[in-house]
């Protein structure tokens, strides 16, 4: 099927969009609107995060589950906000650890774009949510479809740092070929889990020594 997305994604993922289970699941987003139900985020966001972070440019990966459920929250990139939404617990959360982490002033806002701009790949583990209905779209075919992007990175890419908080982010540690990327994991931000291990993990410097001693640029994390 024909999918706006960027033209290098677009290359890549070919041969997904052709599968079944995503044929099934586009029509499943269809008559879901159809039947009068608010999807999250709006059509034109859901491949934010490819459209932002186009995979030649790709150097970090940060995973989440799930897109935000309640209004005006969600536009694709994960645990980002869009501008003037105040940003959520676990956003709060990675603020305060990059604060502590790097000296970096913790923004007023919770849009992650300049992030997702310098190569850093938001990816959510599901791409879509039924509004105020959190995993609700859990099961229609998107984990199969986030899985095989991040095999894809794997296999095509080298020196990627993966960022996996939370049990969750780390059961994708399977898909991801350690010998050639770096993986960093640590618990979830949620205000539930952060101080088991979230909180002094040192995540943003962590990755800009490793991508500096590949010889690639680091990210500037500041958002304000």
């Amino acid at each position: 099927m024909e999918v706006k997305i960027e033209p290098g994604w677009k290359k890549l993922l070919k041969k997904e969009f052709e599968q079944p289970y995503f044929e099934q699941m586009a029509l499943h987003l269809k008559t879901e609107k159809q039947q009068g139900k608010i999807i999250y985020p709006p059509g034109a966001f859901i491949f934010n995060a490819f459209n932002s972070t186009p995979i030649d440019q790709v150097k970090v990966v940060i995973l989440g589950q799930d897109p935000y459920h309640g209004a005006g929250q969600a536009h694709g990139l994960c645990f980002s906000v869009q501008t003037g939404v105040p940003p959520p617990p676990s956003l709060i959360n990675i603020f305060k650890e990059l604060n502590e982490d790097l000296g970096v002033a913790i923004p007023s806002h919770g849009n992650l774009s300049a992030w997702a701009t310098q190569g850093v790949f938001l990816l959510n583990a599901s791409l879509t949510v039924r509004a105020g209905e959190p995993m609700s779209h859990s099961k229609i075919g998107w984990a199969q479809f986030t899985d095989n992007v991040i095999k894809k990175i794997s296999t095509e890419k080298t020196k990627v740092v993966f960022l996996l908080w939370g049990k969750f982010a780390q059961e994708k540690k399977a898909l991801i070929d350690e010998s050639k990327h770096c993986i960093l994991k640590a618990a979830h931000p949620s205000p539930l889990s952060a101080h088991a291990g979230f909180f002094g993990c040192r995540h943003f410097s962590k990755t800009n020594e490793y991508l500096v001693s590949k010889g690639i640029d680091p990210v500037n994390w500041s958002l304000t």
